[in-house]
Order: C-alpha cells, then sequence, then structure tokens
C-alpha cells in the first residue's frame, strides 16, 4: 500500500462531531478531547480531518484559510474518485471505501488515516482518466499551495509516467467528446401493449436484478399500467391512470416494464418525471435492469434537468482562467475540473457532482466552484456562437433525449417546457426541441403534480426577477461574471439590417428602467432612507409600504393582498406597466427580424449561425411573449383596481434574510393550476400515468376523487382508469405509532426536551421534522450538546452548511445520527435499514394559511382540503419510516391536539395510541431495543 508522506503520517487526524464533540488519532492512539484543545490542533496544522469548515464551525471557528496546512480527505476523495458518491464525513468516507463503520468519534479519528492510504493507493494504481492527466493537474494545484500536492504527485509518479501534458490540466473543454448530429427519429406509433407481455417483461427485468419473481401488487400494477400505453382514441382524451401503490411495492419496475415495451416498438419515447432528484437517480439506477450493458443504459435511458443545471463550459473556461490568475480558488476549480471529466452528463445539481464540493473550501472565492457559478442560470447562453457548442452537456442531453427510450425528467422540466413548446406551435413557430412530443408520460410522485403545476403555472414580477431581465438585455454593467447581453449575442447576425439593429438598440435603452446593480439596497437600504431608480423600483418601493401598512411581519417575509391597493402603489403600478411595453415592444420586433433571417436566408446559412438564432429566439419567446405580458397584465389590473378574478390570486409579499428585506415582489398564481397543466401537457398526450405511495384518500366516498382533482383528470371527458395497491409490509410488527399528549407544543422547550429523550430513547436513527424554521433552530441549539455527550451526532438544515442532500446522505451513512429538518427533508429522504428508525414531528404539518391557501380553501371544499393536505404529508412521512420488509420504525407526533382523522391515511395495520412523554420514551426503547436484539 502507497505510505502517507512523512509530513501526514506526523499530523494528527481530527474529528469533531454535532455537539463539538471531538477526538484525535496519532501515533499515540485515539483520544478525546476537549473543545478548546480542538481548536488549538486545528489552528497549529498540520491536521488531517474530514471537511475543513464544517469541522471549524462546529468549533466556533472561521474556516481555516488556504494557507493553514490542513489535510482535507473529502479533497483528496474528490480528486481520486471524481464524481463517484460519498458521505461528507469520516464515516461516510468508510462506507465509500469498503471500511467497517466507524462507531463513535474515535473510531472516526482512526479511520481517517486508513481511508486516505486507500485512496493514495488507488491513485497510484489506477488514476482516472491517464496517470499524465492527473499529474498535470496535481502539480499545476500543489504549485497553488493544494496540502494534498506533494502525496498526490508522488502517488502518481510510483509508476511511469508518459508523455507530458503541455497544459495545466485545467482545460478540460480541450478534451470532451463531441456530439454527433443525427437525422431525427420522427413520429412514435400507437402499437399497444398487452397486460400479459407487461408482466412478461416485468419477470425479465426481475430476474436481471437477481430477483426469483415479482410480488403479487408489483406483477399487478406492470399488467394494469399497460393501459396507459393503449392507443387513445380522441384528440384531448389520453389513456389516464391514477395508481397508488403502497411503499415496498416496487412501483418503479412495474412501470418500466410496460414503458420498456412501448418504447421498443414505438419510440421515441416515454417520459417517466419525478418531483425530487433523489428519486430521478434512483430511477436510472433501476433501469440497470432494462438496460443492463452501461454504455447501452447511457444512450436509453437519459437523465433530463433544465438547462440551469447542467455545467457551461464557457462559464468554467472563464474562472478556471481567473483560477490561474489568483482571481478564483485554484483547489476548488482543479476539483472541479476532475469532476468534469468523469461526470456521466455534467449535471450539477443532483446528478454526480458531489454536493459537498464547494463547500470544502475556507477562502470566499471557493464560491467560484460552486453550481450556481458554473451553470447558465441567467439565460446567458449564446448556443452554436459558443466555442464548446460542440461538446456542450446541455446540447448532449436534449439531443440525448430525443433518440432515448426513457427520459428521466421532473415535473418542472415536464410543464415549462410543454406549456413553451405548445405556445410556439400556436404562433407556428418551431417547436423549442428541449422535449420531444410528450406522447406518453410516467408522473411518479404524482402526489406532487398540483404544487409543481402551480410553481410552473405562475408568474413573480420581483426585484431579482425584473433585474435578471435587465441582465439578459444590456449585460453585465458592473462587476460581475462573464456575460453578453442581446447587442453582444446578435449584432453581427442582423447583418445590414438597420431596422433590426435599430429595435435592438431601442430594447437595450428601454431595459435601462429595469432594477440594476445595486437595486436590493435602494428599495429597502439598512437606514430607511429609499432611494429607487426607475419605473421598476418605485413601483417595489411602493409594494413595500403597502405591505407595512397592511401585514404582520414573519420570521420570513410578509405578504397581503394586491386590491385594494394604495395610490402610491396604483401610479407606480401605471408607470411600470408603461416601462415594461416599451421593452416589450422592440423585443418582439426583433424577434420577428431575426424569423425573417431564418426564412429570407434559409439557403445561406450555416448550422452554426442557424441554431444561435434558433437559440436567441427561444430566448425571446420566454421574454417577450410570456414574461413581459404576464407581468404588464398584473400591474394593469392593479391600476385599474380590477374586481379579483375568480381564477386567479394576486399578492404582494417581501422576503426577509437575517431580519431584513432583500426582495419584494407582485404574485399571481391559479387557483387551480390543473387547468393549464391539463392545457398543456395532459390533453395533448396519448397515455398518462401518474403514480404515488400516497394518491388515494380512504376517508372520501370516492377514494381517488381528491386525486383527480389535483392531477387535471377531473378535467378530461372520461374518468380516469384506477388501482390502488397495498404495500406488502406488515405494520402491526414493524411499525408504531404514537400521539403524545402531555408536551405544549408551543413551547421550545418541551418540545426540545421531548425530542432528545426519544432520541436517546431510540440510540439515535431519529428525524425530527419542523412546520417552522425558527422552531428547527430552537430545538436544535437545546438538544445538541446534550446527545452529543451521549454519542449522538445531531445533523440540522439550515444549521449545518451543508444543503439537503448532502445531509441526508451523512444521516444514512451513520447509522446512530440524528437529523431535524423541515418538508425538504421529508420529501427527500430515502434512507432504508437502520439508519431510520424513529420520526418525530414537532406538530401538525397544516397548510400556511396564505392567501393562496385561503383561496384553493374555498374553492377545494374548506376544512376538508385542510385536512387532505396534512392528511398526505403525515402518510408521505410515515412512508419514509418503513422502507424494506425488515425495517422497523416509530412514528411520534408531539401536537396533542392532532386529529385521529389525519391518521386514517397510514397503512392497515397501524394502531394509532394516544400516551404521555413517558410512555412513549419506553415504548420506543422496548419496540426499537427488540430490533436491535434480533439484528
Amino acid at each position: 500500500m502507497t505510505a502517507l508522506p512523512a509530513s501526514l503520517d506526523l499530523a494528527p487526524a481530527l474529528v469533531v462531531l454535532p455537539g463539538a464533540r471531538a477526538a484525535v488519532a496519532d501515533a499515540a492512539g485515539a483520544r478525546l478531547l476537549r473543545a478548546p484543545e480542538a481548536r488549538d490542533l486545528l489552528e497549529a496544522a498540520p491536521v488531517l480531518v474530514a471537511h475543513a469548515a464544517m469541522t471549524a464551525r462546529r468549533l466556533g471557528m472561521n474556516p481555516p484559510p488556504r494557507s493553514v496546512r490542513i489535510f482535507d480527505a473529502l479533497e483528496l476523495f474528490a480528486f481520486v474518485r471524481p464524481a463517484r458518491f460519498c458521505a461528507p464525513s469520516a464515516a461516510g468516507l468508510a462506507q465509500a471505501l469498503g471500511l467497517p463503520e466507524p462507531k463513535g468519534v474515535q473510531a472516526q479519528a482512526c479511520t481517517l488515516a486508513e481511508a486516505c492510504r486507500l485512496l493514495l493507493a488507488e491513485l497510484a494504481a489506477a488514476p482516472e482518466p491517464s496517470r499524465e492527466e492527473a499529474l498535470a493537474l496535481a502539480e499545476t494545484l500543489g504549485r497553488g499551495g493544494w496540502a494534498w500536492g506533494q502525496a498526490t504527485v508522488a502517488a502518481l509518479r510510483t509508476a511511469p509516467v508518459g508523455n507530458m501534458f503541455r497544459s495545466s490540466g485545467l482545460d478540460v473543454w480541450a478534451r470532451m467528446i463531441e456530439w454527433e448530429a443525427e437525422a431525427p427519429p420522427g413520429e412514435a406509433g400507437s402499437k399497444p401493449i398487452a397486460a400479459e407481455h407487461a408482466a412478461q417483461r416485468l419477470k425479465e427485468l426481475l430476474h436481471r436484478s437477481g430477483l426469483d419473481e415479482a410480488r403479487p401488487a408489483q406483477a399487478e400494477f406492470a399488467a394494469e399500467a399497460a393501459f396507459a400505453f393503449s392507443p387513445r382514441e380522441r384528440e384531448g382524451e389520453p389513456r389516464m391512470m391514477l395508481a397508488e401503490a403502497g411503499t415496498g411495492t416496487g412501483k418503479t419496475l412495474a412501470y418500466l416494464a410496460p414503458a420498456s415495451l412501448w418504447a421498443e416498438g414505438n419510440g421515441p419515447s416515454v417520459w417517466v418525471s419525478t418531483y425530487t432528484r433523489a428519486l430521478q437517480r434512483q430511477i436510472e439506477r433501476e433501469s440497470a435492469s432494462v438496460f443492463p450493458d452501461p454504455k447501452v443504459r447511457a444512450k436509453k435511458a437519459v437523465v433530463r434537468k433544465g438547462r440551469e443545471n447542467y455545467l457551461c463550459l464557457l462559464n468554467f473556461q472563464d474562472h478556471a482562467n481567473q483560477a490561474q490568475l489568483g482571481g478564483a480558488d485554484l483547489v476548488g476549480m482543479g476539483l472541479a475540473a476532475r469532476w468534469a471529466r468523469a461526470t456521466r452528463d455534467g449535471d450539477m445539481t443532483g446528478g454526480d457532482f458531489p454536493a459537498w464540493l464547494p463547500t470544502l473550501f475556507a477562502v470566499s472565492p471557493a464560491a467560484q466552484a460552486s453550481a450556481a457559478n458554473l451553470v447558465d442560470r441567467r439565460g446567458e447562453c449564446i448556443h452554436a456562437g459558443c466555442q464548446h457548442y460542440r461538446t456542450c452537456f446541455v446540447e448532449k442531453a436534449i439531443r440525448g433525449s430525443r433518440r432515448a427510450d426513457i427520459v428521466i425528467a421532473n415535473h418542472a422540466l415536464v410543464m415549462t417546457q410543454a406549456a413553451f413548446d405548445g405556445a410556439r406551435a400556436a404562433r407556428g413557430s418551431k417547436a423549442d426541441g428541449e422535449t420531444t412530443q410528450l406522447k406518453r408520460i410516467v408522473f411518479d410522485e404524482g402526489h406532487h403534480l398540483f404544487d409543481a403545476a402551480d410553481s410552473a403555472f405562475s408568474a413573480a414580477l420581483s426585484g431579482a426577477e425584473s433585474a435578471e431581465m435587465r441582465r439578459w438585455i444590456r449585460g453585465p454593467e458592473g462587476r460581475g461574471r462573464r456575460g453578453r447581453g442581446l447587442e453582444a449575442r446578435l449584432l453581427d447576425v442582423l447583418g445590414d439590417r438597420d431596422d433590426a439593429k435599430a429595435t435592438l438598440v431601442a430594447a437595450t435603452h428601454a431595459a435601462a428602467a429595469l432594477p440594476g446593480e445595486g437595486w436590493s439596497g435602494r428599495i429597502a437600504p439598512p437606514n430607511g432612507e429609499v432611494n429607487p431608480i426607475g419605473p421598476i423600483e418605485q413601483f417595489l418601493v411602493a409594494v413595500l409600504e403597502q405591505l407595512r401598512a397592511r401585514a404582520a411581519p414573519s420570521e420570513v417575509g410578509m405578504e397581503c393582498a394586491a386590491r385594494p391597493a394604495l395610490d402610491l402603489v396604483r401610479d407606480t403600478a401605471r408607470e411600470a406597466a408603461a416601462a415594461l411595453a416599451r421593452i416589450e415592444a422592440p423585443l418582439l420586433a426583433l424577434a420577428r427580424a431575426l424569423e425573417d433571417v431564418l426564412d429570407e436566408e434559409a439557403a445561406t446559412l450555416g448550422p452554426a449561425e442557424r441554431a444561435r438564432i434558433e437559440g436567441a429566439l427561444r430566448g425571446l419567446d420566454r421574454r417577450a411573449r410570456m414574461t413581459l405580458p404576464a407581468w404588464r397584465s398584473m400591474l394593469q389590473a392593479i391600476d385599474e383596481d380590477a374586481e379579483d378574478d375568480p381564477d386567479f390570486v394576486d399578492w404582494f409579499d417581501a422576503t426577509f434574510l437575517y431580519g431584513r428585506v432583500v426582495d419584494a415582489a407582485c404574485r399571481r398564481h391559479w387557483v387551480d393550476p390543473t387547468e393549464p397543466l391539463t392545457n398543456a401537457v395532459i390533453a395533448p398526450a396519448h397515455g398518462v400515468l401518474v403514480t404515488s405511495a400516497t394518491l388515494a384518500d380512504q376517508t372520501l366516498d370516492d377514494p381517488f376523487a381528491l386525486a383527480e382533482m389535483r392531477t387535471g383528470a377531473a378535467r378530461l371527458p372520461d374518468r380516469p382508469k384506477t388501482l390502488r395497491l397495498p404495500s406488502p409490509f406488515d405494520y402491526a410488527a414493524q411499525a408504531r405509532c404514537f400521539v403524545v399528549t402531555d408536551v405544549a407544543k408551543d413551547d421550545p422547550r418541551q418540545i426540545a426536551a421531548a425530542m432528545r429523550e426519544l432520541f436517546l430513547a431510540a440510540g439515535g436513527g431519529g428525524l425530527g421534522l419542523f412546520t417552522a424554521i425558527r422552531r428547527l433552530k430552537a430545538v436544535h441549539e437545546r438538544i445538541a450538546a446534550p446527545l452529543a455527550d451521549k454519542g449522538l451526532a445531531l445533523y440540522a438544515q439550515h444549521v449545518d452548511p451543508l444543503e439537503v442532500g448532502a445531509l441526508v446522505d451523512i444521516f444514512r451513512a451513520e447509522e446512530d445520527a440524528c437529523l431535524l429538518g423541515t418538508d425538504a427533508v421529508r420529501d427527500g429522504v430515502d434512507v432504508p435499514g437502520r439508519s431510520l428508525r424513529l420520526l418525530v414531528f414537532d406538530r401538525v404539518p397544516w397548510p400556511r394559511p396564505d392567501l393562496l391557501h385561503k383561496a384553493r380553501r374555498v374553492r377545494f371544499g374548506g376544512k376538508g382540503y385542510d385536512d387532505a393536505i396534512a392528511r398526505g404529508r403525515i402518510a408521505q412521512a410515515f412512508g419514509r419510516l418503513i422502507r424494506r420488509a425488515d425495517d422497523r420504525g416509530v412514528f411520534v407526533m408531539l401536537d396533542a391536539s392532532s386529529p385521529t382523522r389525519l391518521f386514517s391515511a397510514l397503512p392497515e395495520g397501524v394502531e394509532l395510541q394516544r400516551v404521555s412523554l413517558v410512555e412513549a420514551i419506553e415504548k420506543t426503547a422496548e419496540f426499537l431495543q427488540t430490533q436491535t436484539a434480533a439484528g
């Protein structure tokens, strides 16, 4: 095995868990440390840690600067195993490297040095993608002060090195494989899928997965789901099916069976849409049973997201060049370069880009390596005008989705793209091309369709959104990252068309009315002296005046109805609408001019020029024909003080950060977003399957009535086919459900004490769910140290400097850890086994009674609508607890006022028990200790 460098052999390994529980392992062995000792050790460097910034934060210190010799094991992992999964902790490293799980902080400290030895040995034996390329980058990072530079260079030089690179190794864009243009795949067919053939395909998939036979419910699902893949009989009337399949049914393979058959005989392609990133990747992994060969699977099962999720090579090149000149974190860019060469598809959000990677670095320029600065979030893409167009990850994903059998997308992309393509087609324009025609769609996590549609078909005129519009039109006007305005992107394309150039100049000039750099400090300055520039900023200042007059601030902001509006609001809305019209008109004229170029110069335009113009037209269509008219419509309604439209809710809100206003907005949402959902997505499709573990509501006379309403099925001429399959688990034996009757939910001290004792009774593996961030933070502050004293690590969303996915990864890797979170954790956690054995709600997850919900409550059934939402959230959370046949778990609600009716959606066999806190603690310990003994 490759030895560690002498400097690292002498470096002690330090692990600090939540609550500042620390241990060090060195030549003298492993021992516990007090927090002051751990701080001294970190400052004394060199020292070996896992995640330097988080280690420092747990000790109450600022992140150490790059000049301090800190060996971060996660940095080494990112270099040696780029685009490979690892939970960001010592326990996560052990799991990724096949080492036994280190129990306790001392064992974790001992593991760190061993993990690094294994990684260096692996680097010496088989560097990716080549020894020469890895060595070039290691030497570059070493010269930049990377602590691991000497060790990685030494490991790479243990074997002969071929021709050396003549570059720094950062120029990964020069070694990317280009996509190849292919002929259009043509229209999808309509051959039906027989139920028995779907069932047979399921057997084949299970056999490839190493499973003997289908569960009865799974086989029934596959056979019945064939209905959604049968030919429709009339336009606007898809074959629609709603299927509730309890946890453990195996619904993913069940619907992939008929979907893969249909795609083979008719495709492309079947679109499988999810709500969470985690499920997207899970479905991609399960598609291995359909396409066992990884190279085939990469073409046949494509994960598809919006372009703002993918690495932009032009942005990367810009930041890499800055890094070599000292303007960005060189180590951060180097590790991102390693990932870029190994990634499957360039997906930086939920793909194989480590969510913890941007958080490793101790200096502020490290943010240059973050996903936010390396993707195209601002619509700056110049398409074929970009030197990296032929290697672009977004273009590869788009072309891959056109030919794939299975496209694994998300609800937001499916809805927004279908709406956009539909709007363009209605005007006779060419479809955008980012989606194929959506003929067959599977909506997994279908209980989120309503919320996804609500987001996709809404409009918001805010400071941030309007400032982005200005930047897109005018380009960066002050300090900032690379960007190009419309003039820089299009002037040469317009040639000698003087009229078109005049409209371009007019649009650029008119966009000066939009908020510019520093807008937030002008509309809501800390000193209270507002200084708005332009009509949009003046309108937002007036919006804040109305909010202060009529709304009560909360921890996150405030909101009030848009009408009746203050006179000041009406006057500024009128001026703002006029300013937007002056922007919209030349943008529309510019779009028409570009369409003329495509038409009149068709014989002379090259593929690159055509693609560049079409890319610009997509951006113009979105803004000039969708966004700007929506903004003007809202402002006009405010100016006229019009009667409320029964189909829409308009309101003002302000967003707070650290107690001060950072943005204000005028918003419009559909009361029932299934209307645009049906028109844009459901009705044009030929077959739609909506599935989830919690679609039906057994408290209703018709269990699927609410699901039909919230998925758009109720708007179709015929009722959908429905199917309900229970979970195969023995919940009576595997689960317990308690409502605690003697804890005051409004007393943070009582809630904290209850969670602390329940987590201790379970021996860890506890997930605490909160309906408010403020209460989560208050509980974390009180229980982190007591749990640490008992050897239990506590992680928390909105407290730890990691995004939710990374926190869940740590929680999954450390069997006895605990985690606090909000809705994002409830929806995104998938932790089978003992790592999640206790789930505690601080109170009933009622919907927030904001203006939008109040309007929907009136429309959809009052109290029953509230109950249905809360019941669904409880059922979804409970479904996180039991994921396998050998799982055991306890569900606890600390809200004594919880109505029994809200638990009616829990699986059959679950008995609700109302008990005191003492009884809940005793019963939890007894039940879960039985599991431990059995294990």
